[in-house]
């Protein structure tokens, strides 16, 4: 357990996203965000939409999530995140392989 806890602390360490960082993220069961995740597509993920969440946010400090959606794109299978900074315009659209959990685009869209 100890071994366990500490790997997960280095985890968190290393990737910049502290506990509560985590424990304050939106989990799918409870979301208050558009979602567009065909069951098709789903089985053919290996990164969990809480994984790929997380990377997309920890891109975007700050941000909260307002549409998600798991598409295949330019022949990649991904997670693609519509996030929201209070007090900024518009809208950075993470997309995430839903693969390899690598960032594989980010952009910003005026309302």
């Amino acid at each position: 357990m100890n071994k366990l806890l500490v790997a997960l602390g280095l985890a968190a360490t290393l990737s910049g996203i502290t506990g509560a960082h985590l424990a304050a993220q939106q989990s799918p069961a409870a979301a208050s965000y558009k979602r567009d995740v065909p069951a098709r597509l789903l089985a053919q993920t290996k990164i969990s939409e809480d994984s790929a969440r997380t990377v997309a946010l920890a891109r975007v400090p700050g941000a909260t999530v307002t549409a998600l959606e798991l598409e295949r794109e330019g022949g990649r299978l991904i997670w693609s995140f519509d996030l929201t900074v209070a007090g900024k315009s518009g809208i950075e659209e993470v997309t995430v392989d839903a693969v390899t959990g690598k960032i594989v685009g980010v952009q910003h869209e005026s309302h």
